[in-house]
């Protein structure tokens, strides 16, 4: 496990669907992680307020991107390259 006593400096997280049942999100306000980095594919707005080490990235531009591409026949594959 990354932590700071097995001499990691900073654990960053990263999470795409970031469910934060529970106390998740005090959980994660008491720990040791510098920043939690989720996407905005769940709405947890009103869970994550006031919480610094939350960190949400919208994905809005990568989604209109794929609508546009397969509306005109492209490859949404591309995307990922």
């Amino acid at each position: 496990m990354l932590s700071k006593k097995n001499g990691a400096n900073e654990v960053y997280v990263f999470i795409t669907h970031a469910v934060l049942s529970g106390d998740a999100v005090k959980k994660i306000k008491n720990s040791k992680i510098k920043k939690l980095i989720i996407t905005d594919t769940i709405d947890n707005i009103q869970k994550i307020k006031n919480n610094n080490k939350i960190e949400v990235l919208s994905i809005a531009s990568l989604m209109s991107e794929a609508i546009k591409r397969i509306a005109n026949s492209n490859s949404v594959s591309d995307l990922f390259n």
